[in-house]
């Protein structure tokens, strides 16, 4: 009897420990919302949307022009190293004992873990020094080279989990074994494959540091993709470090801002993971 009420209090104990666990690892995300909310919420109106930084020392204006400069610069990295990404994932996954296979996976590790700040300075020697000029493309090119090995990483475990099965039905169907890659086993992991797409999305959309080596940043409207170009992190950096107050009320909207956007790629990674019958992935 002893025996059984001691593993019933050992068990509660660590069911609870894992709720606890879960509240602590969900309560900084939250404190940060409630944090940004407060500060920023005010300054949130459909001007700051619509309208160009104001001049120095007065009131109003916006950041349209950041939040138009982001969304160019994510389209760019997208476009840049999701082709890449998915496609050495791929070959990570057909080939995954070649010696190439093995060099390009530890290579990926590695790319994970390097500090967005060298990424920048990376690309700066590289896109940036050649031409003799900040751009957008620069810009999108280092955040798409960051884009490259989290893609391909993710792409690679997801195509991993694949049964072997439905290689081998449609390999003995005769099926080639590029229809079969594309047709079959990409098909089968594509909800897998497109959430580690927009988680790399959300992991690029708040970078500064390789913009400040690149994209620079721009006070006025530029679509431009040759010339320096806004970002709401850039905006969010200048505004925070300056002297005025109403600099610091506009960073903390364009924080709370760029971490809807975010929150909204997030959002949808989660409901590409649904199947095609509605019900989640766990």
């Amino acid at each position: 009897m002893k025996t059984r009420l001691a593993r019933h209090w050992i068990s509660g104990s660590m069911i609870g420990l894992t709720y606890l666990a879960a509240v602590l690892a969900t309560l900084p995300l939250l404190l940060i919302l409630a944090h940004l909310i407060r500060k920023g919420a005010a300054s949130l109106s459909l001007s700051f949307f619509t309208h160009m930084p104001g001049p120095v020392g007065e009131t109003g204006g916006g950041m349209a022009n950041a939040i138009v400069g982001t969304l160019i610069l994510i389209s760019i990295a997208c476009a840049i190293g999701l082709p890449i990404g998915i496609g050495a994932g791929i070959y990570l996954s057909e080939k995954r004992s070649m010696p190439l296979a093995q060099s390009v996976r530890f290579l990926s590790d590695v790319l994970n873990g390097l500090p967005s700040i060298v990424m920048g300075i990376f690309a700066w020697t590289l896109l940036v020094r050649p031409v003799g000029h900040f751009s957008a493309l620069a810009g999108g090119g280092a955040l798409g080279a960051m884009m490259i090995p989290l893609v391909t990483r993710t792409t690679e475990e997801m195509l991993r989990v694949v049964p072997t099965s439905l290689r081998e039905a449609a390999l003995a169907l005769g099926y080639p074994r590029w229809r079969t890659s594309l047709s079959v086993v990409v098909r089968t992991a594509l909800a897998g494959i497109a959430t580690g797409a927009l988680v790399a999305v959300a992991r690029i959309a708040g970078e500064t540091a390789p913009l400040l080596f690149t994209a620079l940043g721009n006070q006025f409207w530029s679509t431009s993709l040759r010339e320096p170009i806004a970002a709401l992190p850039l905006q969010i950096f200048a505004y925070a470090i300056s002297a005025y107050d109403e600099w610091h009320a506009q960073a903390w909207a364009g924080a709370l801002v760029l971490i809807s956007i975010v929150l909204v790629i997030s959002l949808a990674a989660r409901v590409v993971t649904r199947s095609k019958f509605g019900a989640p992935v766990d």
